[in-house]
């Protein structure tokens, strides 16, 4: 087996674009307290409009309906696709049109333009089924939020 203790400068010119190509979904990533704000809970009741499986984040688009009768719309992000997947939620799980019951944090900016922001919690459906949506905010899923993580 050959060691190579010192690359080339073109190997090196190669590999440097190449890693930073690369990189870009690192960039996108986020932490929780960067966006949202674990002060200011969310607790909506609407129906879903849209629902985007992407990494590294899912997002469930929902309109809730206001007591004058106006419709605000709201932007709830989930785990990555993978983590709902564990937790038993998929995109077909999450039909467009269904009633939907989510707790999370509402973003720090809190300008609902275009849309309220939120990061999700754990969602209730129409049926009763609860599933956890990957938020990583205050300790979730463990924070003592549902009885059953006792």
């Amino acid at each position: 087996m050959k060691i190579i203790r010192n690359a080339s400068l073109p190997t090196l010119l190669l590999a440097l674009p190449l890693a930073c190509l690369t990189s870009w979904q690192a960039w996108g990533h986020h932490a929780f307290s960067a966006e949202f704000d674990k002060d200011a809970p969310i607790n909506i009741i609407g129906t879903v409009t849209k629902v985007e499986w992407i990494n590294p984040h899912a997002w469930i688009h929902v309109a809730v309906t206001q007591d004058d009768g106006s419709t605000v719309d709201w932007m709830v992000e989930g785990g990555t696709p993978n983590t709902l997947l564990r937790a038993g939620i998929n995109k077909r799980s999450i039909p467009v049109g269904s009633e939907l019951h989510v707790r999370g944090y509402q973003a720090k900016d809190k300008s609902c333009k275009p849309a309220c922001k939120a990061n999700g919690r754990d969602i209730t459906f129409a049926d009763g089924r609860k599933a956890f949506m990957g938020s990583s905010g205050t300790g979730a899923p463990k924070d003592g939020s549902d009885p059953r993580d006792r």
